[in-house]
């Protein structure tokens, strides 16, 4: 049975509410829950066993000593506002995240679903590390029915969202999978050379001779290809940021890439654009189109090396380098074999023991790389620009199923806790 409307409403004077049942009451949630503040813990922290210590991303620390044993609510104090979290064993709570006693005449996991609902973009203060105080969060309205239908709304949604999530985490699960195959089609072919049918399609040799490339991480490669030193295929150019005190300098045409703006394979423009003033007063150059874009200083080393290709001429910050090719290698197979290997280049081009994450430049230089003859490279590029976009297409429409679930997940839950649909005569399965 589909859920349907109460059959009478009220106004509830708060736009974000809107009407909501008439037989609800609406209160502030002062009292609906107390709010707690957190605490230090360093004192009280074992290496095993003992109770979780809390913050907004979670569980990341153990105690011999618990603050609360009940079921709460926890909200957050300052930084990530926006994401309660429900427990209902012992636990304890940092400085940055309040916890709630919850009255008696509310349902825990009624009141964990309100809060997820609320809007705290209305309420935050500060622009730089978004806040609440407790009087923000004890001034919003908490529509409330009689104690055994915030239950009934408390299994319903514990059961639906149960099997959105179930369905959520299948999904994801198949665009990580998308995503492997993805990376181990690019790593074989740049490797190994195109499949049978393949390279019989674009002419070349569909069987080649294998031979060792005296790499250990690459292994083998066709025997007709070479192993040269990315050295003397490219050129590198470092980056530089111009001085940001004239804002005349940042009102150009130039775009400006930072690591922020490697988020695809292909740039044609960033947020950032310089004029050719700011670049002769900085260590930055023009870099000229169809150049390998590569971070070699930021914090998302430690999970992957972020390799793109420009497509208009651009400028880089300090952070990035430009290979350009002056060999037989392209641009384009080159950014293939950083991205069909790049768990093994951030291990071979990093220096070890260094505090900060960054590509060593020499190492990246006298790398050395398997070469195919050029209609070769060619093909391999052309293959693989058209297996990755299907790949890319169908991880496209899955991420957009997971948008568009998300989504519904969250509106049933308002609707739920609001009063926009009565769920009672609703059989949860």
């Amino acid at each position: 049975m589909k859920p349907s409307a109460y059959a009478s409403y009220k106004p509830s004077g708060v736009a974000w509410l809107g009407d909501v049942p008439e037989h609800w009451a609406l209160r502030s949630l002062r009292y609906a829950a107390t709010i707690q503040n957190g605490s230090d813990f360093k004192e009280h922290e074992v290496e095993e066993g003992g109770y979780p210590v809390l913050g907004s991303g979670g569980e990341f620390a153990r105690i011999s000593k618990f603050i609360y044993d009940q079921p709460s609510v926890l909200l957050g104090r300052k930084g990530t506002i926006d994401n309660p979290l429900y427990i209902e064993e012992p636990f304890w709570t940092v400085d940055t995240l309040f916890y709630t006693k919850i009255a008696n005449d509310t349902h825990p996991k009624f009141f964990y679903w309100f809060c997820t609902s609320i809007p705290f973009g209305y309420f935050q203060y500060g622009s730089a590390v978004p806040s609440m105080t407790q009087n923000d969060l004890y001034a919003i309205k908490v529509p409330t029915p009689a104690l055994e239908e915030q239950q009934t709304i408390a299994n319903f949604l514990d059961a639906q969202t149960a099997k959105i999530d179930t369905l959520l985490a299948k999904k994801r699960q198949f665009i990580d999978k998308l995503k492997e195959k993805r990376s181990t089609l690019i790593a074989r072919t740049v490797t190994r050379g195109l499949p049978p049918d393949a390279a019989q399609a674009a002419g070349l040799e569909p069987h080649p001779a294998m031979e060792d490339s005296g790499v250990e991480w690459l292994g083998q490669i066709p025997a007709h290809w070479q192993m040269k030193r990315l050295i003397s295929q490219f050129k590198s150019v470092g980056g530089g940021t111009p001085s940001k005190a004239n804002s005349e300098f940042w009102d150009g045409d130039i775009p400006w890439v930072s690591p922020k703006d490697m988020s695809s394979r292909i740039i044609t423009d960033t947020e950032d654009h310089i004029t050719l003033e700011a670049i002769s007063e900085s260590a930055t150059k023009i870099v000229p189109q169809d150049a390998t874009l590569v971070v070699v200083r930021s914090g998302i080393l430690r999970h992957t090396i972020p390799v793109a290709t420009n497509l208009v001429a651009m400028a880089l910050n300090q952070d990035m380098k430009a290979l350009i090719a002056i060999g037989e290698v392209t641009n384009k197979y080159l950014v293939y074999f950083i991205e069909g290997h790049n768990r093994s280049l951030l291990n071979a081009w990093t220096k070890s023991g260094c505090t900060v994450e960054s590509i060593e430049s020499s190492f990246m230089l006298n790398t050395l790389l398997p070469v195919p003859p050029g209609p070769e490279q060619q093909a391999i590029a052309a293959y693989l620009d058209r297996e990755t976009a299907r790949i890319d297409q169908l991880t496209a429409k899955v991420e957009a199923a997971i948008s568009c679930l998300t989504e519904y997940r969250q509106a049933l839950i308002t609707a739920a806790v609001t009063g926009k649909i009565d769920v009672r005569a609703r059989t949860v399965g």
